[in-house]
């Protein structure tokens, strides 16, 4: 079954259609630079712009940046202060006609990781972390999906999140070089060990084609791997997501 899938980032909004039972992307990725600012009028009208690119008229699976609770935003993470509390599936369906599935985007880029990437067949309590402009995080146990677990919102030293210290836009702000950066993203994963004790790490989003820059700087015990589908894995988890809403369907 053919489903669209689109991955809503901080820098970039992208789509592509794929086949929902291999997890293949069967066209080529369309992206957009996400509006600045990130209100929702803006960034409705670049997903719809996605929508027509495709002259797609099936349901929609879409990653959103910040936790998802029953279709709606909960938090404004990176976004506009004026997400919070919209109802992000029915705005998207005004805006397109067509049914949507909203989730948060680190949870489709681990799912899509989980089924048909690196993470396919591991037991225990896994940790899908994606780099970008923020720090997303997917956790499953034993293959189960638990949502909207946002271990980049944790408060570090000055700043109110650590992603704002620790993500890849910091490192593209900063101008740091991937040692550097890597040593920042070392201090978040001790954290993430501390508090969550996970058995396995995995690594997505834009970093993690770039691992072996910063592995070296990895010093924690958990063992930490890049993904396969690296930035393709939150759209491939959104697509497969318009059918398993909850995503825990193992």
């Amino acid at each position: 079954m053919t489903l669209l899938g689109i991955d809503v980032g901080g820098s970039g909004i992208k789509g592509a259609l794929v086949n929902s039972e291999t997890g293949e992307m069967i066209s080529e990725r369309f992206r957009i630079p996400t509006p600045i600012p990130r209100t929702p009028e803006a960034m409705t009208d670049v997903i719809a712009e996605i929508v027509a690119h495709f002259d797609y008229k099936g349901k929609v699976g879409c990653g959103f940046p910040t936790i998802i609770k029953n279709g709606v935003c909960k938090a404004t993470g990176n976004l506009d202060k004026s997400w919070l509390g919209v109802n992000v599936e029915k705005l998207l369906e005004k805006k397109t006609g067509l049914d949507f599935t909203v989730i948060n985007d680190a949870d489709a880029a681990g799912y899509a990781t989980m089924n048909f990437g690196t993470g396919k067949g591991e037991k225990g309590f896994v940790v899908m972390i994606t780099i970008g402009t923020g720090l997303g995080s997917g956790a499953f146990l034993d293959g189960r999906l638990i949502p909207n677990f946002e271990l980049g919102q944790i408060p570090y030293k000055k700043y109110s999140k650590i992603e704002k210290w620790a993500a890849g836009s910091a490192k593209d702000r900063e101008k740091l070089s991937y040692k550097k950066w890597g040593k920042r993203f070392n201090t978040f994963l001790e954290y993430v060990e501390l508090i969550v004790s996970p058995d396995l790490i995995i690594l997505g989003g834009g970093a993690s084609k770039d691992f072996d820059e910063f592995k070296s700087k990895i010093k924690i015990d958990t063992k930490v791997i890049p993904a396969k589908l690296q930035n393709h894995a939150g759209i491939i988890g959104a697509a497969v997501a318009t059918q398993y809403k909850s995503l825990d369907h193992k």
